[in-house]
């Protein structure tokens, strides 16, 4: 009887802490956003990963005089989390400053993880807000669109930094051998 009332005792005072648990996971995100959502993850991965494997003295390098640097390019994705995110959640975007004007490696390495943590939170979108509209570029389409158009572009720009890395004698993070699991 004891052990019984001690169990019944422990299981009540337990629950809200296991409800507290449970009810503090992130939602899963809408199927239609799920499909991107690798797609999305991936290039975020490899980004940040090329961000801290370029040395600091090489953030400068342009493989032409035409084009962004390797900092500026870095800085133009990390604003353009904000931008392409804030519009699919439709609200303002919390980024005040332009990325694309810091040098040092550690600030562009912080500015680049920040600004995927806010897009994380986009792609946890789920229901019919998903289908709303929204107007990017002077383009309308989808919060699904919006957060699709950020992942193309996420990959466009990793694209271009293959060069970068590779005139630089490095292996760029997609090519990089993976870990096995």
């Amino acid at each position: 009887m004891r052990t019984r009332t001690t169990a019944l005792v422990l299981a009540v005072l337990a629950a809200p802490a296991l409800a507290a648990l449970l009810g503090s996971a992130p939602p899963k995100p809408d199927p239609a956003v799920a499909a991107i959502l690798p797609l999305y993850e991936m290039d975020r991965n490899w980004l940040v990963t090329a961000a801290e494997q370029m040395p600091e003295a090489t953030y400068g390098f342009k493989p032409t005089p035409e084009v962004r640097s390797f900092g500026q390019m870095l800085g133009h994705v990390a604003n353009a989390q904000y931008l392409f995110c804030s519009t699919a959640m439709g609200e303002e975007s919390p980024n005040k400053q332009d990325f694309e004007k810091v040098a040092a490696k550690a600030e562009l390495v912080a500015a680049l993880k920040a600004g995927f943590a806010y897009c994380d939170k986009a792609y946890q979108m789920s229901g019919p807000k998903v289908m709303e509209e929204v107007t990017l570029f002077g383009m309308k389409g989808s919060r699904l669109w919006a957060l699709n158009f950020n992942a193309v572009h996420n990959g466009e720009h990793y694209g271009n930094i293959i060069p970068y890395l590779r005139m630089n004698k490095m292996v760029p993070p997609s090519s990089q051998p993976q870990p096995k699991s």
